[in-house]
C-alpha cells in the first residue's frame, strides 16, 4: 500500500525554561508573560530541543506501521529508525516555551502554503494531513489527479479551520478525521457532512477517539509536551493506517491510544509495539480506580480547601480580615506549603479560583502538589438553589459542567466534588418531615449524573450528599435519612452505570441535630455511623471519606476515630475535612503573613490528630 501525504513540514523548537531565573508577569487574569527576545544569552532555559512535525508525524507513525509513505513536494523519508531530510526549502519554525510544565507556543502569523505534487504513479491512499494549508489552485490540482486516478482513495482530515476550504473534496473522500473541540466545531461538521455516510467519520479529541458507538477513552501525559502538541496527529495517522492494515475498529482505535500515550518527542511506535500494547490495554476505567484507590492509601486523607466565595467571605468576615484576592491565596498558600504535606493528605480539592492561582516559588497550585505527590482535585457543582415552593434545595451546575471537567483535566485535575444538602425537620412526634423523598430523588439524580460526567471526561467524582449537623433531631433520625439518602444515591448512580470502583462517598457522621438536648457521645457516633454504612454503602465502592460538617475540631477527630473503631469495612474509610483541619491555622494566622509559619504549625498539628486515629 502507498500513501501519499498533503501537509507541511513543522520545525518545532522547545525551550524548557526556568521559571526561577526568567523574568515573567503575571496580570490580573493570572497569564504569565516573558519579554523573550530570542536571544539565548538573555534567557535561561534547562534545555533545548528539535522536531520535525506536522506532516512528519503522520509519515513516522505510517511508515512505522509497515505502510510506504511520501509527503508531498517533499524528499523527507524514514529510513533506519529516523527521519531524513535533505530538502532545505523553507519550514515553517513553531517555538514551544515549557514552563514549570505547561506550554506556549509562538507560531508564524503567516503559515506557509501546502504545494501538492502529482505523483508519477498513482498512489493508494490520498491523506490530506491536518497541517496541510491549500490554496484554491492545490486543491484544484488534486480534484484533477483524483480525476485521473479514480482508484485513489481519499482520506480528510477536517477542523473547523479548514473544513471550508476543502469543501469541494468531501464528496470523493472516503474516510474522515473529525477534529472536534466544542459544541461549535460539531455545528459546523453537521452543517458540511450532512450527508456523508457516518461509517465515513471517524471523531477524535484530547479526551476520546470514536467510531459510530465505538468509544476508546485516552489520557496523555502532559509532562512529554510533543505528546500532547502531536496528540491529534498521531492518533489520527495511527487510526487511518489500523484501518489500511485491515484492523478491525477496536483495535484501531486502542493502537492510536497505545501511540498517543507512549510516543515520546520523535519516537512513535512500530506495529509490533502497537499490537503488544493494544492487546494488553487496560480501559481507562482501569486508570480512574487508580486514581481513586490512590486517594484512599491508608494513614492519609483528602483536604478540603474548595470554599466557595462566599464561604471564604464569612470565615475571613469572623476575624476582620479583607476578603481580597491575595488574601485568599496567601490563606491557600499555607496550608500547600506546609512542611511534609504529603504525608497526611492524598489529596487536595480546589477551588475554581485556587486551581488558577500560584505558590511562592512561582509555581501554579496544581503543579506545586502534583510536584509533591499529591492529587489536585476540584470543587464543580455551582452552590444551592430552593425549589419552587420549598425550603429544601438542590445543587447546580450541570449546565456546561462537559466542558468546564474538560478543562479542568487540562490544567491537570484528577478528581471533582459535588455537593447535595439535605435538612432534617421533624414533627411534634418525631416523625422525618425533610428531606422529602422528592428532594432526595432529584439531588440523587443530579449526583449520578456529575459523576457520570466526570468518569467520561477521565476524572473520579466524589459524591457528596450531607445531612446538614444542624437542627433539633436525634441521631435515630440522622441515621434514618442518612440510610434513605444512600439506598437513593447508589440506585441512581446504578442506574447511569456509574463505576462505583472508581467513585468515593463524601458523608455525614450519624450524630444528633446540634440544637438537640441530648448530644451525641463519640461511641454513640461511631457506632450508628458504621452500622448505616455498612448497611446502605455497596462493597464495590471505591472507599467513604467523612465531612466534619459544623463539628469542633476535636469533635471531628474524636467521633473520626469511634468510627474506625466499628471497622473493619468493605472500603476504605477516611477524613476529608476542611474546617476541622484549617480553623486553628486560619486563627494563627489572622491574616498577618507574619504569623504564616505559626498557622502551618497549627494545620499540621491538626493533620497529625487526625491520621493518628486512622487504622
Amino acid at each position: 500500500m502507498n500513501i501519499l501525504v498533503v501537509g507541511n513540514i513543522l520545525k518545532d523548537v522547545y525551550l524548557n525554561l526556568d521559571s526561577s531565573k526568567n523574568k515573567f508577569e503575571v496580570d490580573r487574569n493570572d497569564t504569565k508573560w516573558l519579554d523573550f527576545n530570542f536571544n539565548a544569552g538573555s534567557n535561561y532555559f534547562f534545555s533545548r530541543n528539535s522536531s520535525l512535525g506536522g506532516a512528519a508525524v503522520s509519515l513516522e507513525v505510517l511508515e512505522k506501521m509497515g505502510l510506504s509513505t511520501k509527503i508531498s513536494g517533499s524528499d523527507l523519508r524514514y529510513s533506519d529508525g529516523e527521519l531524513i531530510y535533505t530538502d532545505h526549502s523553507p519550514e515553517t519554525y513553531r517555538y514551544i516555551l515549557i514552563s514549570d510544565s505547561k506550554a506556549s507556543y509562538l507560531v508564524p502569523s503567516k503559515v506557509k502554503t501546502t504545494n501538492f505534487v502529482s505523483p508519477a504513479e498513482a498512489v493508494d491512499y490520498l491523506y490530506i494531513d491536518r497541517s496541510a494549508n491549500l490554496n484554491l489552485d492545490a486543491i484544484k490540482q488534486i480534484n484533477a489527479y483524483l480525476d485521473l486516478a479514480q482508484k485513489t482513495k481519499l482520506i480528510l482530515y477536517l477542523n473547523t479551520s479548514n473544513i471550508f476550504d476543502l469543501k469541494s473534496l468531501i464528496p470523493r473522500a472516503s474516510l474522515f478525521i473529525l477534529e472536534e473541540n466544542g459544541d461549535e466545531s460539531e455545528k459546523t461538521y453537521a452543517l458540511e457532512l450532512n450527508t456523508v455516510d457516518p461509517q465515513k467519520i471517524i471523531k477524535i479529541s484530547e479526551t476520546q477517539f470514536s467510531y459510530l458507538d465505538i468509544v476508546e477513552r485516552i489520557s496523555p501525559t502532559r509532562i512529554d509536551v510533543s505528546t500532547h502538541l502531536s496528540l491529534y496527529s498521531i492518533g489520527a495517522a495511527t487510526i487511518i493506517g489500523g484501518f489500511i492494515l485491515g484492523n478491525s475498529v477496536e483495535e484501531s482505535l486502542k493502537m492510536a491510544r497505545v501511540n498517543v500515550e507512549k510516543s515520546k518527542l520523535d519516537a512513535v511506535l512500530d506495529l509490533n509495539e502497537l499490537k503488544e500494547n493494544a492487546t494488553n490495554l487496560k480501559p481507562i476505567e482501569n486508570s480512574l480506580e487508580l486514581i481513586a484507590a490512590n486517594l484512599l492509601m491508608s494513614k492519609k486523607g483528602i483536604l478540603a480547601a474548595d470554599e466557595s466565595g462566599g464561604s471564604i467571605k464569612k470565615k475571613f468576615a469572623k476575624l476582620n480580615i479583607p476578603d481580597t484576592y491575595d488574601n485568599r491565596r496567601d490563606y491557600r498558600n499555607i496550608f500547600f506549603t506546609t512542611e511534609d504535606l504529603e504525608k497526611y493528605v492524598n489529596g487536595v480539592i480546589l477551588f475554581d479560583e485556587t486551581a488558577r492561582q500560584f505558590a511562592d516559588n512561582g509555581q501554579n497550585f496544581v503543579d506545586y502538589l502534583i510536584a509533591r505527590r499529591i492529587i489536585p482535585g476540584i470543587k464543580v457543582d455551582q452552590g444551592l438553589e430552593t425549589f419552587p415552593d420549598s425550603l429544601e434545595t438542590y445543587t447546580k451546575g450541570l449546565d456546561g459542567l462537559s466542558e468546564r471537567l474538560h478543562e479542568y483535566y487540562e490544567l491537570g485535575l484528577r478528581f471533582a466534588k459535588w455537593r447535595a444538602a439535605f435538612e432534617i425537620h421533624i414533627s411534634e412526634s418525631g416523625e422525618l418531615l425533610t428531606p422529602t423523598q422528592s428532594a432526595i430523588e432529584e439531588n440523587c439524580r443530579i449526583l449520578s449524573e456529575y459523576a457520570k460526567e466526570c468518569q467520561t471526561a477521565g476524572i473520579v467524582p466524589i459524591v457528596e450528599p450531607e445531612v446538614v449537623y444542624d437542627g433539633y433531631y436525634p441521631i435515630e433520625k440522622s441515621a434514618e435519612a442518612t440510610g434513605k439518602i444512600l439506598d437513593c444515591l447508589f440506585e441512581k448512580l446504578n442506574e447511569v452505570n456509574v463505576n462505583l470502583k472508581a467513585c468515593i462517598l463524601k458523608v455525614n457522621m450519624v450524630l444528633a441535630g446540634k440544637q438537640f438536648e441530648t448530644q451525641s457521645t463519640p461511641e454513640e457516633v461511631g457506632q450508628k455511623t458504621a452500622e448505616v454504612l455498612k448497611a446502605h454503602v455497596p462493597a464495590n465502592l471505591a472507599g467513604v471519606v467523612f465531612l466534619s460538617g459544623g463539628q469542633t475540631v476535636e469533635q471531628a477527630t474524636d467521633n473520626l476515630a469511634a468510627v474506625e473503631k466499628n471497622g473493619p469495612f468493605p472500603w476504605p474509610v477516611t477524613f476529608s475535612f476542611a474546617r476541622a483541619l484549617q480553623d486553628p491555622a486560619l486563627y494563627a494566622w489572622a491574616g498577618n503573613n507574619e504569623n504564616a509559619n505559626a498557622a502551618r504549625d497549627a494545620f499540621k498539628a491538626r493533620l497529625i490528630a487526625n491520621t493518628e486515629v486512622l487504622p
